[in-house]
């Protein structure tokens, strides 16, 4: 697959990534190198990332444990008093190997600590590979809430190996499919159309499809870094979804969702709201719900849920002078940004739904 060269960095892909790291190592002069993994991707990714790395300058390893609820300003703290006691200084490496956590977390990690050392994302979960390492978004939950905290900055590199996907639960392989769901809806017919045909016939060789993806994104986050107007559009599916997303996760009776279940959710609401405002092909609708309830476990929303999941809308990072904004569709490919909609439409988001999950 073919490298990308974003405003910012490079994104390499299988075997091109580790030439490359190894000819940035020589050529950069490091001192230290720390490598962030948790424990999934200590014991399943290291070993192979090591055996291909080549350097006499010295490794340490830091681990985290996995999970959202540990993407906060206590681990932060902690990692950058372990870089200190370590001896970490400005012209140290830090390298992120692992899934959405650890690509995000790194990253603002190692973009404020003495106020910014280089970094590297090798992305190891498909939902990490397609979005959350490359843009150069980084940062950290606030409680419950997703994404409080953070800046814009991006790796030196990304290396997408995507091989280390055979070490993912079909769980969290769906969970990245679902931004490249959500690729195909605010991109082109001809990729949703992609997307549908390789889960129907439970294809697993992405590769050519993760490459798109990515070239999607960055060609959306290269006309609009700062997130100003056209890249909202990657947000498609997230207002509710990330409201949905810290629902579950803050309340204890409820079993906690992976990002991209919830972004499914997301995009069934907003699907019916964009067809309802603008006019989004009802049979479009309906394509979107029987994808997301074929790879997807049923979720009811509770009625009793519905008013809290829309308290939650307003620490959306998209909304501005005190108005919820939403990205709505008019077709595939064919989006308005900055849309507000009236709670009551919210509301009969949720009971469409719920029957057609009901149903399903």
């Amino acid at each position: 697959m073919q490298s990308i060269q974003t405003n910012d960095n490079l994104i390499l892909f299988n075997e091109a990534c580790y030439s490359t790291l190894n000819t940035y190592l020589r050529d950069s002069n490091n001192s230290l190198i720390f490598i962030l993994v948790d424990e999934n991707t200590h014991k399943h990714c290291l070993p192979n990332f090591l055996s291909k790395v080549e350097t006499d300058i010295t490794i340490e390893i830091l681990e985290i444990e996995s999970g959202e609820i540990n993407k906060t300003i206590d681990t932060c703290s902690g990692l950058w008093s372990v870089l200190s006691e370590l001896g970490a200084d400005r012209k140290s490496l830090l390298i992120n190997l692992g899934g959405g956590v650890i690509t995000d977390l790194g990253g603002f990690v190692g973009s404020t600590f003495k106020r910014g050392i280089s970094y590297i994302n090798v992305p190891t979960s498909l939902l990490a590979m397609v979005d959350a390492s490359v843009g150069g978004k980084t940062g950290v939950d606030l409680g419950h809430l997703k994404n409080q905290i953070g800046v814009i900055n991006s790796s030196d590199l990304v290396l997408i190996d995507t091989s280390y996907l055979n070490t993912l639960p079909k769980s969290q392989l769906n969970s990245g499919i679902a931004e490249m769901l959500k690729h195909g809806l605010i991109h082109s017919t001809s990729y949703w159309n992609s997307m549908l045909a390789v889960i129907k016939n439970n294809d697993i060789n992405l590769d050519s499809l993760i490459h798109e993806s990515v070239v999607i994104k960055n060609s959306v986050v290269t006309k609009d870094p700062k997130e100003q107007n056209l890249r909202k559009t990657l947000n498609f599916g997230h207002t509710l979804g990330h409201a949905i997303e810290s629902y579950f996760l803050e309340n204890l009776d409820k079993k906690d969702l992976l990002h991209g279940e919830a972004i499914a959710i997301g995009m069934i609401l907003e699907c019916y709201i964009s067809h309802k405002l603008l006019q989004f092909p009802l049979k479009r609708v309906q394509e979107v719900v029987s994808v997301v309830t074929s790879l997807y476990p049923n979720v009811i929303i509770e009625r009793s849920d519905y008013e809290p999941i829309i308290d939650l809308l307003k620490y959306d990072k998209k909304n501005e002078h005190g108005n919820i904004n939403f990205v709505l569709l008019r077709d595939i490919g064919s989006y308005e940004i900055d849309c507000q909609v009236d709670n009551n439409l919210i509301l009969e988001a949720f009971n469409y739904y719920n029957s057609n999950i009901k149903s399903s």
